[in-house]
């Protein structure tokens, strides 16, 4: 009899929490499987292997990047600015895997990397679409250090918070365009 989908599901969360929290080296599967409240059988029985959980999770990324990149290519507002209004840290499923995947990244697991590549470029072609070649590598820079400032911020929020960061970067945006 087959498993239910939502204990395949469970487990490939709670390796995303713990890449997330404790890192790579510390998610191991006897952690993932009781972060998820599964035997360890029962984690095999979906995913014989740590490649296999990481592949799962790759598929993860690339899917709800692939959804991000549809909505940034058909929003009103344009790629460049959908970009840099989409680059601040909302916890959404999609800065989760990120992060997670990044900490794949980070210990130069070369598949991860392969997909972030495809990815980042994805978005660059799509904001090259919307503001040419030139300026979507300074959009896509502007964004990604918006991303990670605020993944990373430890200190007080500066006056008006990334909200108004990001009003900042789309009138220089709109200025550079000009």
């Amino acid at each position: 009899m087959p498993r239910k989908p939502v204990a395949r599901d469970a487990v490939l969360d709670a390796f995303e929490s713990l890449l997330i929290e404790v890192g790579e080296r510390a998610a191991t599967l006897d952690a993932v499987a009781r972060k998820a409240g599964v035997s360890k059988g029962g984690l095999l029985y979906h995913f014989p292997n740590k490649e296999a959980l990481i592949a799962v999770l790759l598929d993860r990324l690339e899917g709800l990047a692939k959804a991000d990149a549809d909505a940034m290519a058909s929003a009103s507002e344009g790629a460049a600015a959908y970009f840099i209004r989409s680059s601040v840290w909302a916890d959404t499923p999609l800065d989760r895997v990120i992060v997670a995947a990044t900490r794949l990244a980070e210990v130069a697991h070369e598949e991860t990397r392969r997909r972030f590549a495809a990815i980042q470029q994805r978005w660059l072609d799509e904001i090259a679409a919307d503001v040419g070649p030139g300026l979507a590598k300074a959009v896509l820079y502007m964004g990604d250090g918006l991303y990670f400032n605020a993944m990373l911020s430890v200190g007080p929020a500066p006056e008006g918070g990334a909200a108004a960061d990001v009003e900042e970067l789309l009138a220089a945006l709109e200025r550079l365009r000009r």
